[in-house]
């Protein structure tokens, strides 16, 4: 009976699946599948499981998930983004950076180019969503000029994205994981380091030698340079540690300074391209609440305790204990769609694994905060695919099999737990 509870809770999550999987199938392609239409069905199915509240506690239930702070935030970075993506479009900032881009860095090292950029950025700023909202609409202007696929390059940025968002010091799973387990910042790091840096080259080198390099044929055309301004002092801001929303929000008032004293658009057409902009955003929203109701509602039913119950109950080894805090991880991430949410969840299970277990606690925090990225990378429903498509005016789908970074994180924490490393 408790089984049958247990997989009743997390039901909801294959409800969701399962219907975009139906969906896509009927459709003969992924790409025209609205995926907010499985989450309304995944909600509509939850609601229907919580017995015990009436319709208005079941409905307050699913809203104080949507609603809770983190996504808000996230919402209002959607927001933002959307306006400052647009408005630099209209004004022609984007055009301008990625002239400027192709006059500074060779063609055949672009691709890495881009993937070190990525690294870099998030490395200094913390955030793989900042990181892309700085990146994406670049490069996606960069795919037109070159002849390049959009969700390929726009992969390479999602894909460094992560790397700062594992490793950096004021991203917000480091804290999480290295504040759950009690360890210190600088040991979490060079734990960490070791695991992720075999993957890291090994997806350098691919981007350095790979095929769709040699594709690449770039015409240079001259442009005025001031109108790469907004991108570079996004960037800047970024690097020295503005917040995102600051961040957005200068950005757009010098684009649109800088579009109307050149010329660009009159004030008519910045409300527009604003208003566009909120418009491209608006799905992305949409899909974001939904997520939280439905995580919400699975958390209510029970689905997060059963996880956690089934999987710490078979544990004999310290192997087995890495396994489990990795596993459990990514599970609850499977389920929040959120990498710090899923780590603050799973952290005191882990530190007790970890004592009963003599898993050091800075392997532990390694194990957390590399899992939950490797599972957020591929999530289409995650923040970052979400907020990467949403700016390339791509499906989060076409994004996925181009992820190649994620991919081999998740190789190095299998065999970081297979064989044990690092042993100091």
């Amino acid at each position: 009976m408790t089984n049958f509870r247990g997989i009743l809770a997390l039901s909801p999550v294959v409800v969701l699946l399962a219907v975009y999987l139906v969906g896509a199938l009927l459709a003969g392609d992924f790409y025209r599948v609205p995926i907010a239409v499985a989450f309304v069905a995944a909600a509509i199915y939850g609601l229907l499981l919580l017995k015990g509240h009436n319709l208005h506690e079941r409905i307050g239930i699913f809203s104080r998930g949507a609603a809770n702070a983190d996504i808000m935030y996230m919402i209002w970075i959607f927001c933002l983004a959307g306006i400052f993506a647009s408005s630099a479009k209209a004004m022609g900032a984007v055009d301008a950076t990625v002239a400027l881009t192709l006059e500074v860095v060779p063609s055949s090292f672009l691709p890495a180019g881009i993937f070190l950029a990525s690294c870099f950025v998030s490395m200094a700023i913390g955030t793989s969503v900042g990181t892309i909202v700085a990146l994406t609409p670049v490069v996606t202007a960069l795919s037109a000029e070159i002849g390049c696929d959009t969700a390929w390059l726009v992969a390479i940025v999602v894909g460094g994205a992560f790397f700062g968002d594992n490793l950096s010091f004021i991203s917000d799973t480091t804290i999480a994981a290295t504040q759950s387990q009690g360890c210190k910042m600088r040991d979490k790091f060079r734990t960490n380091f070791i695991i992720v840096l075999p993957a890291a080259l090994l997806t350098l080198l691919f981007y350095l030698y790979g095929n769709q390099t040699a594709d690449i044929v770039v015409a240079h055309a001259e442009f005025e340079w001031f109108k790469a301004i907004p991108y570079l002092l996004v960037i800047i801001l970024a690097l020295v540690g503005v917040n995102v929303l600051v961040v957005l929000i200068v950005g757009t008032i010098v684009t649109d300074v800088i579009g109307l004293l050149c010329g660009s658009f009159t004030p008519l057409h910045l409300y527009t391209a604003a208003g566009e902009g909120l418009g491209s955003m608006v799905e992305l929203i949409l899909v974001t609440l939904l997520a939280g109701g439905v995580m919400a509602v699975v958390k209510e039913l029970g689905g997060f305790d059963y996880l956690i119950d089934r999987l710490t109950s078979k544990v004999r080894s310290r192997r087995g204990a890495e396994s489990v805090v990795a596993l459990l991880t990514a599970l609850t991430n499977f389920c929040t769609a959120n990498n710090t949410i899923a780590i603050l969840t799973v952290g005191p299970i882990a530190r007790d694994l970890s004592s009963k277990y003599g898993i050091p606690s800075r392997k532990s925090a390694s194990l957390m905060d590399t899992a939950s990225c490797v599972i957020q990378g591929y999530l289409p429903y995650g923040a970052q695919l979400l907020m990467a498509a949403g700016l390339a005016s791509v499906s989060p789908v076409e994004i996925i099999p181009h992820l190649y970074y994620p991919f081999m994180i998740g190789v190095m924490v299998v065999f970081s737990i297979i064989l044990q490393f690092p042993k100091r």
